[in-house]
């Protein structure tokens, strides 16, 4: 198990994009959202926060987009670490081609490599967060490794489209909630 980020951390994943309402692989490929994916976006900016919050997300546009639509007032730092897995290869393929998580594909990412930038950065975000909530906007890749280090151990299903999950600190690990 990776070391523990020291506080509790909201994850969100980008509004709806082109390429998941198409069913294509889109981890480093710079896809935009779809205009339900904006909607998703603006609807999240009429939650309520349970507290202080500070924004991170990552650098693909439709993480940013996602960032600007639903926190429209507030300034967000990018975070590299935040990015979606590099598919290599299978980037632009059909969803019913992704190869298992465990495998590299050729060109793209590991997911040992994943594992160990998503645990960094989110220790990391954690660590210099102060009294405020880390909200990163990020990708569902991100959110399965999450799970994976600090809660069940497993990726489980594909998170939802800009919808707030807390992970919260429970003894050893993190159980994970819908805000």
């Amino acid at each position: 198990m990776s070391v523990l980020p020291a506080k509790n951390f909201c994850l969100i994943r980008h509004g709806e994009t082109t390429a998941n309402a198409d069913e294509i692989i889109a981890g480093r490929t710079d896809v935009s959202l779809t205009e339900r994916g904006r909607e998703q976006a603006r609807d999240l900016s009429k939650r309520m926060w349970p507290e202080h919050i500070v924004l991170y997300a990552s650098p693909m546009s439709r993480a940013r987009e996602t960032c600007e639509l639903a926190f429209p007032d507030l300034p967000y730092a990018l975070h590299d670490g935040l990015r979606e897995r590099d598919w290599g290869l299978f980037e632009g393929r059909p969803l019913s081609e992704q190869p298992d998580r465990e495998a590299t594909p050729e060109g793209g990412e590991s997911w040992p490599d994943m594992l160990s930038r998503v645990a960094q950065t989110i220790v990391e975000i954690c660590d210099t967060s102060e009294d405020a909530l880390p909200v990163l906007v990020c990708h569902s890749g991100v959110i399965r490794a999450a799970r994976v280090l600090w809660t069940t151990g497993h990726v489980g299903s594909r998170p939802p489209n800009a919808t707030p999950l807390m992970f919260a600190r429970s003894g050893q690990i993190f159980k994970e909630t819908e805000l």
